[in-house]
């Protein structure tokens, strides 16, 4: 990605958090140059992967795959001394015309929340014991609180205010409805690792490659230098 894809995306992220009056943590504003002055009291945000996260899955066309994300809180499992939050808390962005591509987790499980904007869609799947993607298996979904059963590669669409649980072993990406606008999504969940914890199918990358076409506005969760 280019650097100017990737500031164009984090402050139109910014002005859908601020139009649903979703305010950010202090860390979220921090420029290049004043991470370069913080020390060890900003540790957990660097070594638990706080903050600003733009993602094209290393494929190079954010516009058609790809996502904005914000890890807001999070703990880390090989860390457990140290930071021994067993939770996360994420912000998800898609456009219309976005797509984030199919994946599980081993470890993770999650509620994804609609937190305002369009219609996100859903599609489900289960998982074979060789982790293949079960084309033929009804899938059992719960959506605020209620269970039910819907045929293999469904799409669930979530309107503002709802929710869906996504247990483990789940196969499951996202787009937007067509027509409905940009969206805006939250999400609750065990421990986040995206370096071990994404199972892709097919495989894509996870963080982009990023070609130096402007100064950086924000830096991403990969990107913090270690404390002075």
């Amino acid at each position: 990605m280019k650097r100017s894809e990737i500031n164009k995306a984090i402050k139109e992220l910014e002005a859908m958090c601020s139009s649903c009056c979703f305010a950010l943590p202090p860390f979220c504003g921090f420029t290049p140059e004043e991470w370069q002055t913080l020390g060890h009291e900003y540790d957990e945000v660097r070594e638990c992967m706080l903050g600003w996260d733009i993602t094209d899955y290393g494929l190079g066309d954010f516009d058609k795959v790809g996502m904005s994300l914000i890890t807001i809180r999070n703990g880390n499992r090989s860390m457990a001394d140290k930071y021994p939050k067993v939770y996360a808390e994420k912000l998800l962005y898609l456009r219309e015309g976005q797509y984030s591509p199919n994946h599980f987790h081993w470890y993770k499980t999650e509620d994804i929340i609609n937190r305002g904007g369009g219609n996100v869609l859903i599609r489900v799947y289960n998982s074979l014991p060789d982790e293949s993607i079960d084309f033929e298996s009804d899938v059992t979904v719960t959506t605020d609180a209620r269970t039910y059963t819907v045929p293999a590669g469904t799409q669930i669409r979530l309107t503002p205010g709802e929710s869906i649980f996504i247990r483990q072993d789940m196969y499951h990406d996202f787009s937007v409805e067509k027509g409905s606008g940009a969206v805006l999504l939250g999400e609750v969940s065990r421990c986040n690792d995206d370096n071990t914890d994404n199972r892709f199918n097919p495989p894509v990358g996870r963080f982009p490659s990023i070609e130096e076409d402007e100064p950086p506005y924000r830096l991403l969760c990969t990107e913090y230098s270690k404390a002075l």
